[in-house]
């Protein structure tokens, strides 16, 4: 039987098939584990996070669909800085749903395109 996680990386690797980040548009990918959930901006071609945000920073208890859209306010305000606007959206095998969408939808009101 395939567990939870498997399926995830599963799904993970069929998409990195079709998205890779380049300097004009890297790959936003976003990771969360039980308790925390992480966000970067990726140039697939160096190798190189140009920018990232992190639920590790946030001090204050929120719930957590709160504190994935402050991560996703800041990693498009980190991105911004780096002079990134555009971006491809990787959900690292994710369901786009709860946490994850909430992160999408705040970077896109941060000032992200994708």
């Amino acid at each position: 039987m395939i567990t939870k996680n498997e399926k995830r990386l599963k799904i993970k690797a069929r998409v990195r098939g079709k998205i890779s980040g380049t300097a004009e548009c890297p790959r936003l990918s976003v990771f969360r584990s039980n308790k925390q959930i992480y966000a970067q901006v990726i140039d697939d071609l160096t190798g190189r996070t140009l920018a990232a945000a992190s639920s590790l920073k946030i001090e204050e208890k929120l719930p957590k669909k709160e504190i994935a859209a402050k991560v996703g306010e800041m990693v498009a305000k980190n991105a911004l800085e780096a002079g990134v606007e555009k971006v491809a959206f990787d959900r690292n095998g994710y369901l786009y749903h709860g946490r994850i969408k909430e992160l999408a939808d705040a970077a896109r009101k941060g000032g992200l395109k994708f």
